[in-house]
């Protein structure tokens, strides 16, 4: 037979034991569970507990081995209990039975509260409150990370194997989370009793909270509990200064719950409540010791029931014994899709699906939708324009106002002002510094020593700054800490080594840095590093007037061109090449053109910007330069047909190797059996080549009929390549049966066959030189 939970709390053996011997004694001798359900359930080894049971049998002076000792502590405990029951008193079971309807009682008056704190979230320029839950709920499931990033001990060098030094960009500058061991939010609350959550402003702490009591009192949670939401910073902040437990109480007595003192205490002592503590960081600080003290009390006191806190990652510098600590993880692609669905599900999903491909087109932008809160304004912007802005800067601008000063101003949160002699343009400029000396150093990860020289160094500068050493180094810690916990603009990655928390706000504060400073002379140096592209963007876009910028960018990309030899070699043939005709058309034109061809065979691209039918180039070429179909182009026609002849030809090799992908023949391709997606590839695969080998035959035979009379040799020496191609070309009926006979005489003339034809246009044209670029 059970026993009631608050008999054993009261056995002055209890109070002897530590916190997991009690967890452990009433989990087996008053739930009546196993050893293994016990060590699931608390996540614990076989031989921790069977410590906790040894240090209960010595408390309880139990001697014997094995289940002995089990079997004497049970019969102890029941003839206790036995003689403390007073006559007619209910027994366990009923007990039990009454402490499970109060439960559901309490549920049902607390529901209209819980719905009206938790069910709908309202933030930034929001018009009015979205639901949380339920049909229209804008709620996205949150991933958490068991061990939090900033507790981690590694080199900046194992954080920089994630950086792709070619292209010199991240993927996503939280890379860092991707391997680190994710679990859902709800599954860590259920196998924690006592949870911390922790996280970067905006990270979706709070609505994570509210989402456990809306879950927790729809019945789709816990429903063995009572959820209680308490705002941390409205709790310490009441005039009556109570303590949680009275606090508690007053909030179910406003639900219209009588005698709840009595009931509120009941509930603790059986582990029927979900206390949900939100916000320790938004606590003032003449309240902290006080809020802190008042929460380790009620945690160890009624340790059966489930508590989860929130508080910013870098907040506070101290930890609750035995609470665990778990970090919310940012938004991946999934989650993000998810939000946007749910965001525009009551307006219109093509729009959706609209945002979302500009999001993930954009990695910039999709960085910063990783943060769930700057998502939410990339929603709004989104929801109002249908686009981003097309100045980028301008929204980055938008979301760095959010962190540093609207997201506390509009929750009304007061924090302690470590740097108050900081304006907000100063905190601007002296990220600014930063994001500027660490961008230029190709320092993206920063050590804390390193970073907070740099702080020192600003701050020094202050009229208002005392010039201490010792206090100006505890100033430089104390604002770094303070930027990261208030804004989340500078986020410790590992253990001593920092980071912009986005690499767009490093881009966009050195930009600011660049402008402020008039430093556009430093800029164009790096105009031919890929890294600072986006740098020169944003530095456009805050500038009023980018004429002088736009004039130092050419005057740079003309010095770097004058010192290129085979640039300039380059440049001489264009210029040769594009006035060895006459045109009543703009020579600049001409030149493009030239320079578009050059850059197709280059890059071994079919998909040029003059784009079009391969089969009406002559329209192609009127339609991109501008002139009538009637004028003479017959020069300039055949050189752009032989370019696409050579074009065609670099593309044959793959599509006849994924044509015969697999062994497949031509006997294959027909046979059903084959696995489907083999046989659909090897179809396309076949009639791009087709099409290819056809267009080739086609654009020669077209460059023949325009070439000059004058150039009969050049007319002759086409006409026998081309006689060569046909000879081997499939008729398309045959196409199955003959294709693969053609690659096979392909691949040995192939390479002849192109070079007698490079040979020709440039002895004939002076066109088709490798270039190499």
């Amino acid at each position: 037979m059970s026993l009631p939970k608050d008999f054993f709390t009261q056995l002055e053996q209890y109070s002897e034991l530590s916190n997991r011997e009690k967890t452990v004694f009433v989990e087996i001798f008053g739930n009546g569970k196993s050893r293994v359900q016990v060590t699931q359930a608390l996540n614990i080894s076989e031989s921790n507990l069977s410590s906790c049971l040894t240090g209960i049998y010595k408390k309880f002076s139990i001697n014997g081995s094995g289940p002995v000792k089990e079997t004497r502590l049970r019969e102890y405990l029941q003839k206790r209990y036995s003689q403390q029951k007073p006559s007619g008193s209910p027994t366990a079971d009923v007990a039990e039975d009454d402490i499970d309807a109060l439960v559901q009682e309490i549920r049902e008056k607390v529901k209209p509260s819980i719905k009206e704190k938790c069910g709908t979230m309202r933030v930034l320029d929001m018009d009015q409150p979205v639901e949380l839950t339920g049909e229209r709920g804008i709620y996205t499931n949150v991933n958490i990370l068991k061990k939090t990033t900033k507790r981690r001990r590694v080199k900046i060098g194992q954080l920089l194997q994630k950086f792709d030094r070619e292209r010199e960009d991240f993927n996503h500058f939280g890379f860092h989370e991707a391997s680190e061991e994710r679990l859902p939010g709800l599954q860590a609350v259920q196998h924690q009793k006592k949870l911390m959550v922790l996280g970067k402003p905006g990270a979706g702490k709070t609505t994570f909270l509210k989402y456990l009591a809306m879950h927790c009192i729809e019945g789709q949670f816990l429903t063995n509990r009572v959820p209680v939401f308490i705002i941390l910073k409205d709790f310490a902040q009441d005039p009556k200064q109570l303590d949680i437990l009275q606090y508690i109480t007053q909030q179910l007595f406003i639900c219209g719950i009588h005698n709840s003192s009595v009931k509120t205490e009941r509930l603790l002592r059986q582990g029927k409540v979900l206390v949900l503590l939100d916000g320790l960081d938004e606590v003032r600080e003449e309240d902290t010791k006080r809020i802190l003290w008042q929460t380790r009390k009620i945690s160890e006191q009624f340790h059966t029931n489930q508590f989860v806190i929130t508080c910013r990652i870098a907040a506070k510098e101290y930890t609750f014994e035995q609470f665990t600590e778990v970090e919310v993880a940012d938004f991946d692609k999934e989650q993000i899709t998810i939000f946007a669905h749910n965001w525009f599900r009551l307006n219109c999903q093509v729009k959706a699906e609209i945002f979302i491909a500009k999001v993930q087109a954009n990695k910039r932008i999709f960085d910063l939708a990783t943060n769930p809160l700057l998502l939410t304004l990339l929603c709004l912007v989104f929801e109002e324009n249908e686009d981003f802005p097309a100045n980028r800067s301008e929204l980055y601008k938008e979301g760095l106002d959010i962190l540093l000063k609207k997201w506390d101003a509009k929750r009304n949160i007061e924090r302690n002002q470590i740097y108050q002699n900081l304006s907000l343009d100063y905190k601007e400029d002296l990220l600014s510094e930063i994001a500027f000396t660490t961008f230029e150093q190709k320092d993206y990860f920063f050590k804390q020593k390193t970073v907070e020289s740099y702080i020192a160094k600003f701050i020094s500068n202050l009229q208002v700054a005392n010039l201490e050493p010792e206090v100006l180094r505890l100033d430089s810690e104390a604002i770094l800490k303070s930027i990261e916990a208030q804004h989340g603009l500078l986020v410790e990655r590992a253990k001593g080594i920092y980071s912009f928390s986005h690499l767009t706000f490093q881009e966009y504060f050195c930009a600011r840095k660049i402008v402020a400073t008039l430093a556009y002379e430093n800029l164009v140096h790096h105009i031919n590093e890929k890294r600072w592209q986006e740098v020169f963007l944003l530095t456009v876009g805050v500038m009023e007037k980018a004429d002088n910028l736009v004039l130092l960018m050419k005057q740079e990309v003309d010095k770097l061109a004058a010192s290129d030899e085979k640039l300039q070699h380059f440049l001489e043939w264009l210029a040769h090449k594009s006035s060895s005709f006459e045109y009543f058309y703009k020579p600049a034109a001409i030149r493009a053109l030239y320079f578009e061809m050059t850059l197709d065979s280059e890059q071994n691209k079919l998909d040029n910007t003059l784009g079009g039918d391969s089969g009406n180039t002559l329209d192609d070429l009127d339609n991109a330069l501008g002139w009538d179909s009637e004028d003479t182009l017959d020069d300039l026609e055949v050189d752009w047909l032989l370019n696409e002849v050579i074009t065609n030809t670099l593309f044959i090799n793959d599509d006849l190797d994924t044509a015969f992908f697999e062994g497949l023949d031509a006997t294959d391709i027909l046979d059903e059996t084959i696995d489907k997606s083999s046989r659909g590839q090897a179809f396309i695969a076949r009639d791009d080549a087709w099409c290819n080998i056809a267009d080739i035959d086609d654009f020669l035979g077209k460059a023949i009929d325009l070439a000059s009379s004058f150039q009969s040799e050049f007319k002759t020496a086409l006409q026998l390549l081309k006689d060569k191609l046909n000879e081997a070309i499939p008729e398309w009926q045959n196409l199955f049966e003959e294709l693969e006979e053609f690659g096979e005489w392909w691949e040995k003339n192939s390479q002849a066959w192109t070079e007698q034809l490079t040979v020709l246009m440039i002895e004939h044209h002076n066109i088709g030189h490798n270039w190499q670029f």
